[in-house]
């Protein structure tokens, strides 16, 4: 399926060097005010070819709003939008069109579709999440004019972690972490950690290797109730998005897989009363409870793999010949994909929220 959502809903089209990828955006309300600039900051976050630790494809990325948007202000109507591809390399890959890459979809598309685009991947590619987040950035509008905000941020990368944890921030330190997230080059808060994920991800490069990282985000402001009993909760729903980003081999909720460890006693939340409104004094649930949200801060982390493309030489088949054989990958690609896919994890909890919030009314169909 190429559509994700039910009421907000958001189907994605093109291919990695094909002419263009795109979005169709459709449910969101009307009256919502969102500029050109606001979607273009979003993609410019995600762009390649702006750091040393990103592929050296240089695409603009620049975004052009087809329908949806009159004089600054949603309709009602589906918003459609379109990436150019403007430096798409093809060349590389006719070389290796009938040999496989070893940790690429390749084998699997051709297995499912016998008949594939198989330059740099295709839909299969980290290319496609352009479209999400020029889609998220509808979504990430309509939930701040809500009240909720959604930040990520690179947590660890090759086992090299940042010092922050999610209690650290709070809904009034939204700002300042994203800052820091922004003007980081691996994306993460950490300053003192900065150099050394800098240095292991370059090393990397230098020897034609990759890592790969975790994604911490957190969506703050979020009211409780959001989410379904038993297959549309919340998490469920989260866990999905997030899974069907490219790369992503693992998601947590809250405390994840360190509450496998854990006592009852310890992996509870107790609850108390703060200013008149029940909370509890630790979110070791991560903001969900029963598949529904608490209204404490939602926490997720997503393992994202080193990236596939290695310049090393690799094992893997000749589909003709029906033989083994061996790949150096040539091209451009990402040493380690975190950084660029922190706001691709932050457009898929967006869509996540927003699609739940108009479900549940927090989010009203007229803006008007």
């Amino acid at each position: 399926m190429n559509t994700f959502g039910r009421i907000f809903r958001v189907t994605t089209y093109g291919e990695s060097h094909g002419c263009g990828i795109g979005c169709i955006v459709d449910g969101c309300p009307s009256g919502l005010g969102l500029t050109l600039d606001e979607i273009q900051t979003e993609l410019d976050r995600r762009k390649p070819g702006n750091s040393p630790v990103s592929t050296q494809r240089k695409e603009s990325d620049l975004v052009e709003i087809l329908s949806g948007i009159f004089e600054g202000k949603t309709l009602g109507t589906p918003i459609s939008m379109m990436i150019r591809n403007i430096d798409a390399d093809s060349t590389k890959y006719s070389e290796i069109a009938d040999t496989p890459r070893p940790g690429h979809a390749d084998l699997a598309w051709k297995d499912k579709f016998s008949y594939v685009d198989f330059r740099g991947g295709g839909r299969a590619s980290g290319r496609e999440t352009a479209s999400r987040v020029a889609a998220g950035a509808v979504a990430k509008k309509l939930l701040k004019e809500s009240g909720v905000e959604v930040i990520a941020y690179t947590k660890e990368i090759a086992g090299i972690k940042a010092g922050i944890k999610a209690g650290d921030y709070g809904i009034s330190d939204v700002e300042g972490l994203r800052q820091l997230v922004y003007k980081s080059v691996v994306k993460t808060p950490d300053k003192k950690q900065e150099k050394d994920m800098l240095t292991t991800i370059l090393t990397a490069k230098k020897e034609k290797d990759s890592v790969g990282g975790i994604i911490e985000a957190i969506a703050f402001g979020v009211p409780p109730g959001l989410g379904e009993p038993v297959f549309d909760k919340l998490d469920a729903d989260l866990a999905k998005a997030l899974m069907s980003i490219p790369s992503i081999k693992g998601v947590e909720i809250g405390s994840g897989f360190e509450a496998a460890g854990k006592r009852g006693s310890e992996a509870n939340d107790s609850f108390m009363i703060d200013d008149g409104q029940i909370r509890s004094r630790t979110n070791h649930a991560g903001g969900i409870l029963g598949g529904i949200s608490t209204g404490m801060p939602i926490v997720v982390r997503v393992a994202v793999k080193p990236t596939s493309s290695i310049g090393k030489k690799q094992q893997t088949v000749n589909l003709k010949e029906m033989k083994e054989t061996t790949i150096e990958i040539k091209g451009r690609h990402d040493p380690c994909i975190v950084p660029r896919a922190v706001p691709v994890v932050e457009a898929m909890m967006a869509l996540v929220l927003a699609d739940h919030g108009l479900r549940t009314g927090f989010i009203p169909r007229r803006l008007l």
